[in-house]
């Protein structure tokens, strides 16, 4: 129905269903990989996972001061991971979950909810793992819910809710796959698919530094524009 959940607080009891009149968006295809992320990903050794760690990731997403995942939230998410409509891509340096993001998959939509970070450029290089996963398994939306100057850094838009609703409709009568066939991704391909350096440059980098090493909720850090 193109509405998202989110609780005041971790501790709160009641759960608010949130319309925003304007929706952030990535068109997969206008992602941008810095010069120095790509450079990252290319001599890094942090190895890449999906649905190995679903409740490290959530409990990383949620591992802030301030969160809108409280305990019913964790329960229904983990409910629906079990079910198969929920995934996580992780981040690894050796056995350390570094970074990760999770979210909903309905038809060829993908539902960004929330990511996290323990090191710089840890939910960059998932962003950019996941972006190109999407484009592999034919996804036609990416929602990032809200959009912050982080991911406007990245490539990502804001539409109007009426535009919105036209594309989930298109993406939910489409199929995709979050895990399709024969998908291996590699550092060169990834940082490859992506308009690396290309279009974000030295900007790219220095928006997204600052925010690293925290988590980014609804996809990024979800704010309260409503209905």
């Amino acid at each position: 129905m193109g509405i998202f959940p989110m609780a005041e607080a971790r501790d709160a009891t009641e759960i608010h269903w949130i319309d925003p009149r304007k929706r952030g968006v990535f068109p997969l295809e206008s992602f941008h990989i810095s010069r120095s992320l790509a450079r990252h990903m290319l001599r890094s050794t942090w190895r890449i996972s999906v649905d190995e760690d679903f409740d490290g990731v959530l409990a990383g997403c949620a591992d802030r001061p301030e969160t809108w995942i409280n305990a019913e939230i964790t329960a229904l998410y983990r409910a629906l991971h079990h079910a198969g409509f929920v995934h996580s891509l992780e981040v690894w340096d050796g056995t350390a979950l570094i970074g990760g993001v999770y979210g909903v998959v309905l038809g060829a939509a993908f539902f960004g909810e929330s990511m996290f970070s323990r090191r710089t450029n840890a939910s960059k290089t998932a962003l950019a793992y996941l972006i190109d996963r999407l484009r592999a398994g034919g996804f036609m939306l990416f929602d990032t819910q809200f959009l912050t100057p982080h991911l406007a850094t990245l490539g990502a838009v804001e539409i109007p809710r009426a535009d919105y609703r036209r594309r989930l409709e298109a993406a939910l009568n489409a199929e995709a796959s979050f895990t399709p066939a024969g998908y291996q991704p590699l550092p060169s391909s990834v940082v490859a698919g992506s308009s690396a350096g290309a279009a974000s440059g030295d900007a790219s980098s220095a928006g997204a530094a600052s925010t690293s090493g925290s988590t980014k909720s609804g996809t990024s850090q979800r704010n309260t524009q409503t209905s």
